[in-house]
């Protein structure tokens, strides 16, 4: 059985990662791609742990070789499965301990690959976390702008181009708003958050400088290290501008259009709206704002959340940054791409 500490994983190829503990531990965060073949249940897990608590660890490693003993075929055959596609398995647990253990020396008995990742979940996480604000490139290109400008495609349309983007929305999986898991599911947890962050800065090493859109510290169910907050904060600042008009076709045609006939749009419009109004002063806008979700005219609704809500706190956001702001007229995304094409190159 071999042992790969953080450092070598990441730098070999063609490994798969198997995460070998329970389905609720691999949800809450696990490697990137990593694949989950667990040992235990959810719920032989809490068995296992009860007997432990309760009785002695003699108890629970009987109880745990109980469970386990008749999955053993299955779980082969699917580490089989893995390597068939010329692919090795690299196992881990939580701390690369005695389940990958067990896994690692089944799959050795098969004659299989049986590779392991010393310290398991906690290390690799332990590792990232000390690393990510090392791996920040020094200047942040820092997109800002009222909800609708197109910051989000102007970026992509720019990483198409190769330029060093940190795209913090899809690392969240979230848009940064209320509205911002529409049509996403749910957001990123932190730790997910984080492997991912980790992964897309691996991409932008030697970079003299990222794009990047500014973000509220959290987006979604994650929140941003203080390390980026602090390099977006001092970065160099492009303000991107586009007419009301052209900032509700958008955000229409990103948020309403695609979901508008799905069951569930209304009644996720409806409790994003509530979270939104405790916020809101004017009883009069609350009242337009439940009319217009009523005879469901989401421009209308689009048109006074702006308004109303979503560009006085833009204002009120943008005394937290320092320095020149550069002006983007992004009412054509194709204009803006090329007028920070233009910026960039004498960067």
């Amino acid at each position: 059985m071999h042992e790969l500490t953080i450092d070598e994983f990441l730098t070999k190829n063609n490994l798969i990662l198997v995460d070998v503990r329970s389905p609720v531990e691999f949800n809450e965060g696990s490697l990137p791609n990593a694949v989950n073949i667990p040992l235990f249940t959810d719920a032989e897990r809490k068995i296992i742990g009860t007997i432990y608590k309760q009785e002695d660890e003699r108890k629970a490693k009987w109880k745990a070789m109980e469970f386990v003993s008749p999955k053993i075929p299955i779980m082969l055959s699917e580490i089989k499965k893995i390597v068939d596609e010329q692919k090795e398995p690299i196992f881990y647990c939580w701390r690369g301990g005695m389940r990958s253990k067990a896994v690692a020396t089944f799959a050795d008995y098969a004659g299989l690959p049986s590779k392991r990742l010393i310290g398991g979940y906690r290390a690799y996480r332990k590792y990232i976390l000390e690393r990510i604000p090392k791996m920040l490139p020094n200047k942040a290109v820092v997109l800002h702008g009222g909800t609708g400008v197109g910051k989000t495609e102007i970026l992509h349309r720019l990483e198409a181009k190769g330029y060093p983007v940190l795209d913090l929305e899809k690392i969240a999986n979230h848009r940064g708003s209320v509205f911002g898991a529409i049509g996403q599911g749910q957001g990123n947890n932190q730790k997910t958050f984080d492997a991912l962050l980790f992964e897309q800065l691996k991409s932008l090493e030697n970079s003299r400088y990222f794009l990047v859109e500014a973000e509220s510290k959290r987006i979604g169910r994650a929140i941003q290290p203080d390390e980026l907050l602090l390099r977006i904060k001092n970065g160099f600042h492009l303000q991107i501008n586009a007419p009301l008009n052209v900032r509700k076709e958008r955000i229409l045609s990103e948020y309403t259009i695609p979901f508008k006939h799905e069951p569930w749009y209304k009644s996720n419009i409806k409790e994003a709206l509530s979270h939104i109004e405790k916020r809101m002063k004017r009883k009069e806008v609350k009242s337009l704002l439940q009319q217009s979700l009523e005879l469901e005219r989401y421009d209308q609704i689009v048109e006074q959340l702006l308004l109303e809500y979503y560009d006085p706190r833009y204002q009120y956001a943008q005394r937290n940054y320092e320095g020149e702001f550069v002006p983007i007229n992004a009412e054509s995304i194709e204009y803006a791409v090329n007028e920070i094409e233009a910026i960039l190159k004498n960067f």
